[in-house]
């Protein structure tokens, strides 16, 4: 019960805000509105509300729904990973890539949480190569070998998308990776607790893995061997 209560837990928020995206999309389509007027418009004071807003709009059922798969795996990675920060991760690199996109793009209207993805993804990837621990780098190579073909789209080869967006939180999430580079520690996967005998097992061995002779031991009880003098 523990253990599903565990998995709620850390999939709690990646879905909740898919819900609050589904949720604003299922309401415009079914009653004929238009939020698209939320989203940012940059160097315009009305068009700092998409600033917060603009992520949770998107302008059809692709748009959501790619949307919607790759922000729930970049969304659980960090709430795997940075356990007691994720939700600042969250939201300060969704009002940076906003600002952002506010002050770069060009005059139109942002919508879509693309730019969120991007800071995610480019903060994950920006920790792991910084990083020595070898649980970032491998999710790094993942989200490399998933999401590499996403960096050609900060440039604008594409008609209709917003490639500033994209840019932005790429920027924004190499920044947060500076800016959290000593308050977030790697919590994903931890060493299960150890009895006190497997703990002094454990000492005869260095950081190497290499082993340290010389040193008390237990016998096949258990039991605590000394050297005699």
């Amino acid at each position: 019960m523990k253990r599903f209560y565990d998995i709620i837990n850390i999939i709690f928020y990646p879905v909740l805000f898919i819900l609050l995206m589904w949720t604003v999309f299922l309401v415009e389509i079914n009653f004929g509105n238009d939020f698209t007027k939320f989203g940012v418009y940059p160097r315009k004071l009305s068009g700092l509300i998409g600033v917060v807003a603009s992520p949770f709009i998107h302008s059809d059922l692709k748009h959501i729904t790619n949307n919607s798969i790759t922000f729930f795996v970049l969304m659980l990675a960090i709430r795997v990973f940075y356990k007691k920060n994720f939700l600042r991760v969250f939201w300060i690199g969704l009002l940076l890539s906003g600002s952002l996109t506010w002050l770069i793009g060009r005059n139109s209207y942002h919508i879509g949480m693309s730019g969120v993805i991007y800071m995610l993804a480019s903060f994950i990837m920006a920790k792991g190569f910084f990083s020595k621990n070898y649980h970032l780098i491998a999710l790094t190579l993942c989200l490399v070998f998933l999401y590499g073909g996403m960096i050609w789209y900060v440039l604008p080869i594409v008609d209709g998308v917003s490639w500033e967006g994209h840019l932005a939180g790429m920027v924004a999430g190499i920044l947060l990776s500076f800016f959290f580079k000593n308050e977030i520690l790697v919590q994903a996967i931890k060493r299960p607790a150890l009895t006190p005998n497997q703990e002094l097992f454990l000492e005869h061995f260095d950081e190497n893995g290499k082993f340290v002779a010389n040193l008390p031991f237990l016998d096949e009880d258990g039991n605590l061997i000394l050297d005699e003098e």
